[in-house]
């Protein structure tokens, strides 16, 4: 029978999207459908939301929600797009401004949205089985849903399931939201529950809470009940690893697809790496770089923060250019690294392009004409774009590190196999000799195009990696469901 999951998040594409989160949120649910699941999402109503997205919406339903001692409109909003069902919950007050994070009160904005979730489930046409919470944003639901939401004959069979996408982020405020914007009791204001160092920590909701609790790599769930990964958490995660699993995340492969892409030059596949080769060529034309299928073409596309190992790179970055080879950076993020790019690039004409900004159309040609795509990461939960860099061809150079180790497998010289070259420890030489040796195999034709093969046959999308949160699902909540796929 159908399993019935609500995957609850503060972004999905193509509605919402600053990252990752986006992207898994608006993947994984529809890979879930394909193999039986009914899988649904339910997120904000932001402003930022398209017009021909919301013109569609139906209203479905409202209804007032706690927001302590306050009682705040909530609609709920519902669209039917692409075999999909979306539902949105609507507050102007919380919602519609300019961006979707970066306010003063996103403790408030994102309990608010938690609490609405619950009340929602009272009036929604759908009943799940499982509700899946993502990110500090939608932490407290399982607390939510155990306080407030047990109601109605079946609601305690409902489990739910709490994902990290990066543990970095945690939500922590004021001891005085407690109170004033949960309203919870000081019985929640514990280690083991909601305090840290003296203020409320969201994250640990979910963490605590949650029937389940997921990671986006199974490198990273290890790494994470560590001091040096764990955020000042790997205590309590290390106190609820019996219900942690790494789950790796996937990619939409119908949407990263070279042999369709329309951003990219000219397409290709596995067989004709000869389009690739002109890929790379045409971007050195559009860029005014000199052309030359002999030139290393090294890319980078990522937020520049200290998370993504930029510190290495910087480091180095004399030694590497020296080595004859381009390097196009696009990307955004720390003034500290936005200005070292910019001061560096008057320096080589012929040899750096940057670009301080996101743009996805040029991503896509990034991805599509280099040779090595640099990505040494402090720490990765999963990262997609080493998976995107696979797919076009774009052998990874990367830190073993989350889902980078799990992903990049490292070349092999006695036996030709691996996708792309890794180091392990931090450190900015380690990088250099990482990329010298990937440059004297780039002499090597043959084996380069052996090389290019093996990276782009790498299986990383979304249809394994449902399979397994498919499982969970099922381990949790293994009792009959309806013949609507709600619990009974």
């Amino acid at each position: 029978m159908t399993m019935n999951v609500l995957f609850a998040a503060a972004e999905a594409s193509p509605f919402a999207r600053t990252g990752g989160l986006g992207e898994v949120v608006g993947s994984l649910p529809r890979a879930l459908n394909k193999i039986g699941a009914d899988a649904r999402v339910i997120m904000p109503k932001y402003g930022t939301i398209a017009a021909e997205f919301k013109q569609n919406m139906e209203h479905v339903g409202h209804f007032n929600v706690p927001v302590a001692w306050r009682r705040q409109y909530c609609g709920v909003e519902k669209l039917e797009r692409e075999g999909m069902t979306y539902y949105f919950l609507d507050n102007e007050y919380y919602f519609k401004r300019e961006g979707i994070y970066g306010y003063y009160d996103e403790a408030e904005r994102f309990s608010f949205f938690c609490r609405g979730v619950v009340e929602a489930l009272k009036i929604l046409d759908f009943s799940p089985r499982i509700i899946h919470c993502h990110d500090w944003h939608a932490a407290l639901i399982p607390l939510f849903w155990r306080e407030f939401g047990f109601r109605r004959p079946g609601d305690e069979q409902v489990k739910t399931v709490f994902t990290i996408h990066n543990l970095k982020y945690q939500g922590v405020f004021t001891h005085w939201i407690l109170h004033n914007i949960l309203g919870l009791g000081d019985e929640y204001f514990t280690p083991d529950r909601l305090e840290y160092y003296g203020q409320v920590n969201v994250l640990k909701a979910g963490v605590v809470f949650a029937d389940s609790l997921t990671t986006v790599s199974r490198t990273y769930a290890e790494e994470i009940k560590h001091p040096l990964f764990g955020e000042g958490l790997d205590g309590l995660i290390r106190a609820h690893e019996h219900k942690l699993r790494g789950i790796l995340n996937g990619l939409d492969y119908n949407d990263y697809d070279p042999e369709k892409d329309y951003n990219i030059y000219v397409n290709f596949n596995g067989d004709n790496l000869s389009f690739k080769r002109e890929n790379k060529a045409k971007l050195q034309e559009e860029l005014g770089l000199p052309a030359g299928k002999d030139i290393p073409l090294l890319g980078i596309v990522s937020r520049l923060t200290v998370q993504k190992g930029l510190d290495l790179l910087m480091h180095i970055f004399d030694e590497l250019l020296d080595e004859g080879v381009q390097l196009v950076v696009l990307g955004s993020g720390e003034e500290k690294y936005e200005r070292f790019f910019a001061e560096k690039a008057p320096f080589y004409p012929r040899k750096l392009r940057v670009f301080l900004k996101f743009d996805e159309v040029l991503a896509r040609k990034i991805y599509a004409a280099a040779d090595l795509f640099l990505m040494p990461s402090l720490f990765e939960p999963c990262g997609l774009s080493q998976m995107i860099a696979l797919r076009y061809g774009a052998l990874p150079v990367v830190r073993e590190t989350g889902g980078l180790k799990d992903t990049v497998r490292p070349y092999d010289e006695k036996t030709g196999e691996g996708n792309g070259f890794t180091f392990a420890n931090y450190n900015a030489h380690e990088l250099l000799f990482t990329v010298k040796r990937a440059l004297l195999l780039y002499r090597d034709r043959e084996t380069w195009n052996r090389l290019v093969g093996n990276a782009m046959r790498s299986d990383h999308s979304w249809e394994k990696s449902a399979r397994e949160y498919y499982s969970l699902y099922r381990e949790i909540a293994p009792g009959p469901v309806s013949e609507e796929g709600a619990a009974v």
